[in-house]
């Protein structure tokens, strides 16, 4: 069995691409730059590494169904028109699933928690938002329509070791972090009420590779990728001084004011369409139907990214 992963050595693909080789595959492993993968793994050794970058590739969907795969694996697309072209391109193939990487932010603001995945009837924040769930919608009906064989995966914020993660704060602003090491009071908008959903992303990747071991039961569903958890602002913050050592010293501010205490527009944007959403997703559908079962708490993801952020010195403990 052969199975092509396109992004494969960010987030996702450093752990599904192991699972997939461990798991009886031929794995050819797509990427722009082949760089390093964020944590190490022997199988690695037999994956087949191709460079090529989709924006700049000539009929890259094509090569992709020249390959000849039983399985693709989508983690790089943010273009509905790149979706239908992949589609078009693997119906002629031996390809017998499609796994497209969606993302939480097709889910519009959150109502009734936890939100239900199979709600088709969002109303994303953002283009980014609205691109994955025109794809999402785009392959159920192919499926439902054609028979193409899709899946799609929504990922919570992917985290750990390695590399930036959303912050008490609701960005990637490290400041947070450096101010509750050294003791200082941080301030957070509104009540701190609003959540984030970290997940690790072995998990992301265990949810994709689960997809492909139950391929039946995954035909033309929407899955959730997270830890099953969310957490608040304020637990955050609590959670980030407890990890320190440190006595909480945690106020709050009015959006707008709070906005001017960040100091950084382009990251209170990014704050706004995390918390603006403060979803909390169930993960039962995903346990039925694919076994999946989260290696990682939120929170246990959360302290292996602060800790490398220490390990790696970008975070002093003075």
């Amino acid at each position: 069995m052969k199975a092509v992963v396109i992004g494969a050595y960010g987030h996702i693909g450093t752990y599904l691409v192991p699972m997939l080789i461990e798991g009886g595959y031929e794995v050819t492993a797509i990427s722009r730059g082949l760089s390093k993968v964020y944590e190490d793994n022997p199988a690695w050794g037999k994956a087949v590494s191709v460079k090529m970058d989709r924006g700049r590739e000539p009929g890259f969907a094509q090569k992709i169904a020249d390959m000849q795969a039983d399985v693709v694996v989508d983690l790089i697309n943010f273009d509905i028109s790149e979706t239908k072209k992949m589609a078009e391109a693997l119906k002629a193939t031996n390809c017998n699933h499609y796994l497209y990487c969606s993302s939480c932010w097709a889910h519009s603001r959150a109502e009734i928690l936890p939100v239900n995945s199979d709600d088709m009837k969002n109303d994303p924040l953002c283009d980014y938002g609205r691109d994955k769930l025109a794809s999402e919608q785009y392959l159920r009906e192919e499926y439902e329509k054609n028979g193409f064989p899709a899946t799609s995966i929504r990922p919570g914020q992917i985290s750990g070791a390695g590399w930036d993660i959303i912050g008490p704060w609701g960005n990637i602003s490290k400041v947070p972090f450096q101010k509750i090491a050294d003791g200082e009071e941080i301030f957070l908008p509104n009540f701190g009420m609003e959540t984030l959903h970290h997940v690790h992303g072995y998990d992301v990747a265990q949810c994709f590779y689960k997809a492909v071991a139950h391929r039946e039961q995954s035909l033309g569903e929407v899955f959730e990728a997270a830890s099953g958890q969310s957490i608040t602002l304020y637990g955050y913050a609590k959670l980030i001084y407890e990890f320190f050592g440190k006595e909480p010293k945690i106020g709050f501010l009015p959006w707008k004011e709070w906005c001017e205490y960040e100091g950084n527009e382009s990251e209170c944007k990014h704050t706004y369409l995390h918390i603006a959403r403060s979803g909390s997703y169930s993960i039962e559908k995903e346990r039925r139907l694919l076994g999946y079962q989260p290696k990682y708490t939120n929170v246990e993801t959360i302290k292996l990214a602060v800790q490398s952020y220490v390990d790696r010195g970008l975070i002093e403990v003075r």
